[in-house]
Formats: C-alpha cells, structure tokens, sequence
C-alpha cells in the first residue's frame, strides 16, 4: 500500500473579489440618530403645508375674539363683536341674502347641467364633440369678466334689453336683483356641475341601460329610470361645490349687487374692509370666521353624504360597450337648449365684451363698425399701473404655479409614497384650503404678514404676498391633478430602487418625478390659468405697486371706466386661451402616452 504523507496539504489562498467602481458603489447616506433624511424632508414638507393653511385661519379667529386690532397692544376676549356682527351691521339680513342666492344658483347651475351631461353623453345629439369642448370654455374665464359680458348684452342699457324693450316695451328680467345675479353665477358655474356628470356617464358601465332596452323601456324611460339616478353622487358633489363657490363669490355681488345695495357675504366683507375709512376689524374677523364655518360645515357635509356613494357604483371589471340612445324628435329640442345656454349665455356676452373693447361706445342705435377704435387698448397699455397689473398677473401665475407644483408633488409623493406617521394628516391639509373663501385667505394673510417678524413683515403689500395666497388657494388643485398620476405607479418602483440602495429622496429624484412629468405639466398649466383668473385675496393683499388684472378690472368698473374694463378683459381672455389650448395639448397627450 502507498504510504501516505502526514502533512496536510494546504489549499492556494482565494484571490480577493475586485472592488466595484465608484460607481456601482450602492451609495451611503448620513444618518442623525438612525433616521434617514427623508424624515427631515417629510416633516419639512408638514411644517410648511401646516404654516401655509393655518396662516390665514388663526389671526381670523383670534381677531373675531379681541376687542381691539391685533397690531394694536393690550386688550382683551370679548364676544362684542359676534353682538354687533348681528345687530348694528344688520348681518341677519346678509344672511338671508347669501342663502338665497346661493340655492338659487345651484338649482339654475344643475337645471342646465344634468340635462346637457345627458343629451351630450348618452344620447345621439348632432355635434355632440363640438358642443362638449365649448361647454368647458366658461371655466377657463373669470366670473367677473363673464359678468362684464352680461352686462353689455342684458344690463338696463344692453344690445338685448334695448332691442327687446323696443319690440315688446318691456325687460323681462333684472339683472341688479337676486335671481338675476344668481343665473349670470349659474351660467358661469354650470360647467363644472356638467364636468362631473359627463365624466361619471362616460365612464360607467352601459349594460344597466341595455338591460333595461331587452326589457322593453323607451330611451326618455331609460334615461329617467337608470341614467338619472346613477348621476346622485356627482349631482350631489356638484351641488355642494357650486353652493360654497357662491357663498364665497365676490365678482357677481359686487358689480351687480351694490348698485341696489343687495349685500352678501363677501361684498359685506369688502365694504366693511376696502371701502371703510377705518374699518372694524372686529367686525371682520366676526364675519370671516362665520363664513369660514360655513363652508367646513359643507365640507364635512360632502363627505358624510358621499360616505354611502358606492351604492351607485356602475363601473365593474367587466364592461360593455357603451352606446348612445336615439330620443328621436327630442333631441332636436335639446339642440335647442343646448345651442340657447351656448349661444346667449357665453358666446354672445363674451363677444360683446370683445366688441365694446373695440368700440368707443356700444348702443343700439348705432351700428358698432362705425365706432370701432384702438383707445381703450392704448389706454390700457399707455398707462403704466394698467400694463402692470397685466406683467403682475404673469408673473403670479408663472412663478405660484411652479412653486405650488413642486410643493403639491412633495406633498403627494410624501402622504402617498411614504411611511410618513403624519401623512394622513398632511393630505386632509393640502385639500382644507378649498374649504377657505378667498377673500377670507386675503384678510387672514394680510394679519398674519403684519404681525410677522420684519424679514417676513416686509412681503405686505408685495407680489411675494400675492402669490402665497394664490398658491394657498391652488393647492387642493395641485394635489387632485398630481395624485391619480402617483396612484398609478407600482409599488415594485420604490422596492427596486430600494434594493439597489436608494433612499427614499433617491428613488423621489431619480424615479418618481421622473415618471410623473406629465402629470406635473398638466398640474402646471391648469393652476397656470386658476391662477391667472384669481383675484379674490389680492383685493386686500395688493399694493399699489402689486395689483393683478382682477383687482384693476374691478376698480376701473367703479370708475366708469367700462371701455378700459372691456380691453382688459379681452386680453385676459386672450392669454388665458392660449393657455387652455396648452392644457388641452398636454391632457391628451397624456391620455396617449402608456402607463408606467
């Protein structure tokens, strides 16, 4: 037998593995106390969205509490001011006034939506495309501006009213009263009411209203038993959107009801605020802190009502193919109706806007064409305060749609995308601003920039004040148009950035913003334009030197100056289609690109 050795034979060391490059290093990140730097950020994003939302809210309430101005030292709590708020303001009487003109414009609001969402989503109506792009154009332009518009056309002293007085020696309406103020608001909001029923119709299953054709029912049963009753949740979102934006609205109570002294909410808070040589600011907080109640009081209203809005659920897994119902001879009087809202409610004011600016006067005894001219533009770019409020606009809009933007897309990538222990509470912040009437934002603002240290202090007045307030109002926006596009992305998207070693801030810059640009083009644009038709906060945050086309439209109409406010509006009509045309690009190209 070989003999074997008793030494152990020893195996060659292994070769170490090579060093990867820089690189492909997984990259390492500074943590304080365990905590990663995405918590740094997370409560950044909080402290910021929490200091913007409560900015405006706290001064209100603790100044409907003291008994003197904040600026002033001393005082004390009081309820004086609640007393007075109802008995030497008489603000029972603005009560009564706001309510009824608020159900009257959603009940006009919703009897010209539901039927058009219907005619133009269910049934075959000739130039259903058409119509349904021109419906949504009253959204991109300001009340204010549509309510010029009406003005020209249906005022005492209208193209319509003139010839219609001259033909039947009679106007049958009014539009300095409460009815007539609450249709021109009605016209103006009807879109968004339509917007929320054609979408549920378009995008519910058909196989209720097939069922119900095998059954034997005619298309106007099928459209009263099975089409109606599904639109209950938007109908009802709509009516308590609408209902608030009316309560809150200044445009309409201002150039049509103060001229009869018809005082609402929001005109009670200008007068009592703008106009006042010394104005109560008691009084104000009083009143503001009760419209605000109000309109968290329908907010949780909405959501109460709609907590059961499942029940009318129509959209399952399995769909059929949706088809149109032929109504026969009436849909041509729904053509009609349709064509009537269009044609004398938006196209026609609209126009007589353009037309008055390109005219040196507008009556109904002399042709227009004969008294053409270019002053009331030349005016308006002559003088300097006027083609500021035009550049101001710009640049509010620009510059509050990128930083709202950016803001909104931190907020849903850290309430959504993250473990974030307070992004539950983060949400219902970012959404609370659409609770909080404009002008409410503007005074509370304008409180709080004053009682703030000088660095802060020193934006009253400022563009700088401006855009915060606008961006506070936009915000709910930015968080609805960015997050159905977050929603959409697989969670295997962060697992796998996570796995190669990114943090959460690594896999925010390096994937997800990435993924959801179009999104953040679209968001961009859309509160571009909210923005550029806003004015509500600036009329107390505007300096001088800080006023938007809003706040100057409406203090050229004050003066007389009817031409002025024309041209201006037609330049803010201008700019503003140019940025729909934007928005509608950048919708459908997103509509278009594939899901990630």
């Amino acid at each position: 037998m070989p003999q074997q050795s008793s030494a152990l034979t020893l195996s060659p060391p292994r070769p170490a593995p090579p060093t990867p490059p820089a690189h492909d290093r997984p990259p390492r990140y500074r943590r304080w106390r365990g905590a990663g730097r995405e918590v740094g950020i997370h409560y950044a994003v909080f402290l910021l969205t929490a200091v913007l939302v409560l900015a405006p809210v706290v001064p209100i309430l603790y100044q409907s509490l003291r008994d003197r101005p904040l600026y002033e030292g001393g005082g004390a709590f009081v309820l004086d001011n609640y007393v007075r708020l109802f008995t030497e303001a008489g603000f029972g009487h603005t009560v009564v006034n706001t309510l009824f003109f608020a159900v009257l414009t959603t009940l006009f609001a919703l009897a010209i939506a539901v039927p058009m969402a219907v005619l133009l989503t269910r049934t075959r109506f000739p130039g259903a495309r058409l119509f349904a792009q021109v419906v949504r154009w009253p959204i991109y332009l300001s009340p204010l501006v549509l309510a010029f518009g009406w003005i020209v056309m249906y005022g005492p002293a209208g193209f319509v009213s003139a010839a219609l007085h001259n033909t039947i020696g009679v106007v049958p309406w009014d539009l300095y009263s409460l009815p007539g103020m609450a249709f021109v608001e009605a016209v103006a909001q009807a879109p968004i009411a339509y917007l929320f029923c054609a979408n549920a119709l378009v995008s519910s299953d058909a196989s209720l209203e097939q069922a119900a054709r095998v059954c034997g029912a005619k298309p106007t049963r099928v459209l009263r038993s099975t089409v109606l009753p599904m639109l209950r949740p938007p109908v009802l979102y709509a009516s308590l959107l609408i209902f608030g934006t009316a309560v809150e609205t200044l445009s309409i109570p201002l150039i049509l009801g103060e001229p009869n002294d018809i005082e609402m909410f929001s005109s009670f808070l200008y007068v009592h605020g703008m106009e006042a040589l010394r104005p109560d600011y008691g009084l104000l907080g009083a009143a503001s802190t009760l419209i605000l109640a109000a309109t968290v009081c329908l907010s949780l209203l909405q959501i109460r009502l709609l907590k059961h809005a499942q029940r009318y659920v129509s959209v399952r897994g399995k769909a059929t193919r949706r088809g149109t119902l032929d109504i026969g001879a009436w849909r041509w009087l729904g053509f009609g109706f349709v064509a009537l809202y269009l044609g004398f409610g938006v196209l026609l004011p609209m126009a007589a806007l353009v037309l008055r600016a390109f005219s040196r006067f507008l009556s109904p005894l002399i042709s227009p064409f004969s008294t053409l001219t270019l002053d009331n533009f030349r005016l308006i770019f002559a003088y300097e305060p006027y083609t500021q409020s035009i550049t101001n606009s710009l640049v509010v809009a620009l510059t509050g749609a990128a930083a709202v933007t950016l803001l909104g897309a931190l907020v849903v990538l850290t309430a959504r995308r993250s473990r974030f222990r307070l992004g539950r509470w983060l949400e219902v912040l970012a959404l609370s601003p659409q609770a909080i009437p404009g002008l409410i934002i503007g005074i509370g603002l304008f409180w709080a920039i004053a009682l703030a240290p000088s660095p802060i202090s020193a934006a009253q007045g400022t563009l700088a004040a401006v855009v915060i307030a606008f961006g506070i109002r936009a915000l709910p926006s930015a968080f609805g148009s960015i997050s159905p596009a977050v929603l959409q992305l697989g969670q295997e998207l962060d697992n796998a950035a996570r796995v190669a070693g990114a943090d959460w801030w690594r896999t925010v810059t390096r994937v997800l913003l990435r993924l959801i640009a179009p999104a953040l083009v679209a968001s961009f644009l859309l509160i571009w334009v909210q923005m550029i038709r806003e004015y509500a906060p600036a009329m107390f945050l505007a300096g001088s030197d800080s006023q938007v086309i809003g706040t100057t439209a409406v203090e050229l109409w004050t003066q007389g100056e009817t031409g002025s406010v024309a041209a201006l509006s037609t330049i803010q009509i201008a700019v503003t289609v140019v940025a729909a045309g934007l928005v509608n690009l950048f919708v459908k190209e997103k509509k278009g690109a594939p899901h990630a």
